[in-house]
This record gives C-alpha cells, structure tokens and sequence, in this order.
C-alpha cells in the first residue's frame, strides 16, 4: 500500500497472548478480573500477577480503558478496555467501540508504546457484527496514526482466518 498510514497497520492470524509487541489489547469485562475469550486467555498467560493487579483497578466502564503491566506475557503491557453487548445498533454502540479505541490509543499515547495488537472487540461474545466493529477499529486507529508519528505499528489479530479477512477488507477499503 502507498499509503504510509495504512503501512502502520498489519492484520495477523493466531494468538493474541504470542503477539510480539509493547501492548496488547484486552477485550475485557467491566469487572476486569477475567471471563472467557481474548479475557480469558491473556488472564491466563499473564499469570496471578494480573488478577491481583486488576483487582486494584475498580472495574472499568464500557467504552473505556484502562493499563496493567503484562507480567508473564512478552508484552510489557496490557490496555482493557470494555466493549458494548450489541443491541441492534440504536443504543450507542458506534460510539462506544470507537471509545474504546480512542481510550486505548491514548493510553498508548500516554505510555510511550511503539507497536499494540488489538483484538476483534465486541464481536464475540458481545455480538458486535464483525465488519461494522473492523470498520471502525480501522478508522480510529487511521485518525490516530495521522497525527501520532510515535506509534510504529498496529496488529488487528483475527483468532481465524475469517476473522483476517474481516481485516483485511476494511483496511483495503479505508484506503479509498
């Protein structure tokens, strides 16, 4: 791609926890003590240590994002952040998911980090449909990096090969 700002951007199929990158993105619950999916996954590899550190942090509210440290995972750091359960589009959710994005981007910011995988938010067990939430993942990261020369590189990790192809289209069609 000729565009340097979608040059910043890589989809990758696999494992969130083996990303090798500064960050990585936790699509989390609002209590932030772990459940099943990307959640529980990166509970799990990162150890006890993140449970612990997660109890200090009251929770986190939909559409925001909070920071831990990622302990056992190669990842120095881990960004929660809550999406919305979709409820057929009319009660926020755009608007929601594209803050989460926003508010870890500006963690990311915030920290210093070059490189931040981010996972398919909403779109498991929130029911997010997966090309309107890879739509606006693309989007707010685009408008990021258009402004923000520090950050290296952003991965959206798709667990299938359909979840890359997700990617890919919305990245292919971001640039037109």
């Amino acid at each position: 791609m000729s565009d340097p700002i979608l040059n910043r951007i890589r989809v990758a199929q696999g494992d969130i926890t083996k990303q090798n990158v500064d960050a990585i993105v936790n699509a989390a619950n609002t209590s932030l003590l772990g459940g099943g999916g990307v959640d529980g996954a990166i509970h799990r590899t990162a150890g006890p240590e993140l449970l612990a550190e997660c109890r200090t942090l009251g929770g986190c509210a939909t559409g925001d994002a909070k920071i831990t440290r990622g302990y056992r995972l190669s990842a120095k750091w881990v960004i929660h952040t809550v999406g919305p359960v979709w409820n057929g589009g009319n009660r926020g959710e755009d608007e929601l998911l594209a803050n989460c994005y926003r508010q870890c981007l500006e963690l990311v910011r915030q920290h210093g980090i070059q490189t931040v995988a981010f996972p398919a938010i909403s779109t498991g067990a929130y029911g997010f449909p997966h090309e309107r939430a890879a739509a606006i993942a693309v989007k707010e990261i685009k408008t990021f990096l258009a402004t923000n020369n520090d950050l290296k590189e952003v991965v959206l990790v798709g667990f299938s090969p359909a979840d890359c192809e997700v990617y890919v289209s919305a990245v292919h069609k971001s640039a037109n």
